[in-house]
């Protein structure tokens, strides 16, 4: 087996996780690594290709790599994306794990943000999203039973958006969303790596169908050091 390549791949983490190589610095080029470590353009390419892999770095053709930010990750404000697609799309090393999955009424609260009536029923999905190996964000989601009958743990572990347009064929339309930060609660202890964070940045959305339906209520809880929230907006006159 050709460790080489992981010998490289490892010594230029070092260097990014101690600044030698800095956020959107470029890294020296193929032949620099070759000459300095005395290996082929291949094993090169293969360690340059699992830092793209992993999130540690972005090539771009005919320009070079390029050291992303592996502190934070782009979550978009005004998009619909599962976590599922965002870690695809980032190509992130990560995990769900299910905290709770339960069919219940609705409290007072679910009845308000879902605009239910109280014989109706609920999903209640709790789900914890690992990230290279930290437990980072708490997903508190609730649905509406009559819209989405079923719910199984293979489902909630793989994505609930693919498994509602794809199976239900239903399709999700717009959501609203506010973000506030607040101190951390006693659950995100329990459940989140917060190591020394006291505050958590939390999304809470209602999400409807294309039809205007409701038929979601979500607040997610990310560890505040790890994510930034990106939006796009024009100016209109």
């Amino acid at each position: 087996m050709n460790s080489k390549y992981i010998s490289l791949y490892g010594d230029i983490i070092a260097k990014i996780e101690e600044g030698t190589f800095p956020v959107n610095a470029k890294l020296p080029s193929e032949s620099s690594f070759m000459s300095e470590y005395g290996i082929s353009r291949d094993t090169v390419r293969k360690a340059l290709n699992l830092l793209e892999q992993n999130g540690y770095i972005h090539k771009i053709k005919g320009k070079g790599s390029f050291v992303l930010d592996i502190n934070k990750f782009n979550f978009p404000v005004a998009g619909l994306i599962s976590f599922k697609e965002m870690a695809e799309k980032l190509n992130l090393h990560s995990k769900t794990i299910i905290h709770t999955l339960e069919l219940e009424p609705p409290g007072s609260n679910m009845v308000k943000h879902l605009d239910l009536t109280n014989d109706k029923e609920i999903w209640k999905v709790f789900r914890i999203r690992q990230i290279n190996g930290k437990k980072i964000i708490l997903d508190k989601d609730y649905f509406n039973s009559e819209l989405v009958p079923k719910l199984t743990k293979e489902i909630c572990e793989d994505s609930i958006y693919r498994y509602i347009e794809g199976e239900l064929g239903l399709q999700i339309g717009f959501s609203n969303k506010e973000i506030t930060v607040e101190p951390c609660s006693e659950e995100d202890e329990q459940l989140l790596d917060m190591e020394d964070y006291d505050m958590v940045a939390v999304v809470r959305s209602t999400v409807h169908l294309m039809d205007g339906s409701l038929f979601q209520y979500s607040e997610s809880r990310h560890r505040p050091d790890k994510f930034k929230f990106t939006d796009f907006a024009r100016r209109t006159w």
